[in-house]
């Protein structure tokens, strides 16, 4: 078997075997095959696209390039909740915490940074001394004991994505649907859990832009998650703006908690309590409005955000930041953005958003770069809010008065004010099963 032949196939629009798809992942991971080859190949796909057998076998064969995670010594069901990236998406700080108080275990294995939308594990490493790597038979015996744990991809975890995912990055093949699902999926089936609830973010602040481009990758997704025998769902949530008023790191782990104690923004706790009901109803715990109600009992009462506490004493981070935010790292520099003219919030881009929190430093500009935890934005008006002239918009932190100056220059073309309010959407649009799509 030849690297010319199957790239040449897939050139001329024809289906790849099992055995060929095999061969090419599992040899370029061996380094047996070269970057040029593989681009080749990545982009032939992302002009040819891939039928749903390819796709299925490329997920298979990326899953199978490195370890697998065994979840069996854990008793009862285990379910993974994964978000294609946004900007101010927290929820994974909030719905594993509320779903672990209710007797599910969440393995939950997150990423860093990616372009203009945030990590989960760089907003975890804000709090001091939290374990957010080790060995796998620690992370399961976290889950075990505190009913979920949330740490970095482990290093022999799909290796096949890594190195595919790196040339797609620099080769302009990010954006082609069967190497979207096959990447997040390749980790979700390598990672063990039975069920799975997706999270397929859509507007500016998504890689996905529009609707219809979001509902192809959840169908595809969850097709997937359903071939290999996990319950999978897909909720397709709005992107626009920026979720919740926090956009961060440490800022965006003080606002999870507040959310956790009952008090965060109303966006941002509709969303986690959907989110949360649907992983609970997926585990069996009940009918979708019986699983919100469960999932607001679980704030209410304090459950949630003590499991959260749990897991940071657990994975040796320091939970008195927790109760005190006056322990973080606090930003050198902030600067007030101030509403040019009266009227209503018409928009407010959430990958510019993403884009002058990076700048700030929340994010990277470069691969291996330090992030400041410290850095970010606070906005203080949100989308349908009614606002005055000179009224302050949001307020942006950063540790250096150069980044900052450049920052709010992304950030003036950030919010559009109009006399009248326009038409706003749904924070989610709609809901992927195997039975099919229901839009809201």
């Amino acid at each position: 078997m030849r690297m010319l032949d199957i790239i040449t196939k897939k050139r001329d629009g024809n289906a790849l075997t099992k055995e060929e798809i095999d061969f090419f992942v599992t040899g370029y991971v061996k380094s047996e095959i070269p970057d040029y080859q593989v681009a080749a190949l990545l982009m032939a796909i992302y002009f040819k696209g891939l039928s749903e057998p390819e796709t299925i076998n490329l997920t298979l064969a990326m899953a199978n390039s490195g370890e697998k995670v065994d979840l069996s010594m854990i008793p009862g069901i285990k379910i993974d909740k994964h978000s294609t990236g946004g900007v101010g998406d927290k929820t994974t700080l909030i719905v594993a915490p509320i779903v672990a108080s209710l007797g599910v275990f969440v393995p939950k294995m997150s990423g860093r940074g990616l372009g203009f939308t945030g990590g989960t594990i760089d907003k975890l490493d804000s709090i001091p001394n939290l374990q957010t790597s080790m060995p796998i038979d620690a992370f399961v015996d976290i889950v075990k004991e505190v009913g979920f744990s949330d740490i970095g991809q482990s290093e022999n975890l799909v290796p096949a994505d890594k190195k595919i995912y790196s040339l797609r990055d620099v080769t302009a093949t990010v954006e082609s649907l069967p190497l979207i699902a096959s990447s997040i999926m390749s980790k979700k089936i390598a990672s063990g859990a039975d069920c799975i609830l997706l999270d397929v973010k859509c507007g500016s602040g998504a890689f996905m832009n529009t609707l219809d481009d979001s509902i192809e990758l959840a169908k595809i997704m969850v097709k997937i998650g359903e071939h290999f025998g996990k319950k999978t769902v897909a909720l397709v949530t709005n992107m626009d703006s920026p979720l919740g008023n926090a956009i961060g790191n440490s800022i965006e782990i003080v606002e999870a908690c507040e959310t956790l104690k009952g008090k965060g923004p109303s966006d941002l706790t509709e969303l986690s309590i959907e989110l949360a009901a649907n992983m609970l109803n997926l585990a069996g715990k009940g009918s979708l409005e019986s699983c919100k109600l469960m999932a607001k009992r679980a704030i209410a009462d304090g459950s949630a955000f003590e499991k959260l506490k749990a897991m940071v004493k657990a994975q040796n981070g320091d939970i008195s930041c927790l109760e005190d935010y006056s322990k973080f790292s606090k930003a050198k520099f902030q600067y007030h953005v101030k509403a040019k003219s009266s009227g209503f919030i018409n928009k407010i881009d959430a990958k510019l958003c993403g884009e002058a929190a990076k700048i700030l430093g929340a994010g990277r500009q470069k691969k291996d770069e330090k992030i400041d935890c410290s850095a970010g934005i606070i906005l203080h008006k949100k989308v349908g809010d009614r606002i005055d002239s000179g009224e302050t918009i949001a307020t942006l932190y950063s540790s250096s008065l150069e980044k900052q100056n450049d920052a709010i220059k992304v950030f003036s073309n950030c919010t559009l004010i109009n006399d009248n309010l326009n038409q706003t959407f749904p924070l989610i649009y709609a809901k992927v099963t195997s039975a099919g799509i229901e839009k809201f």
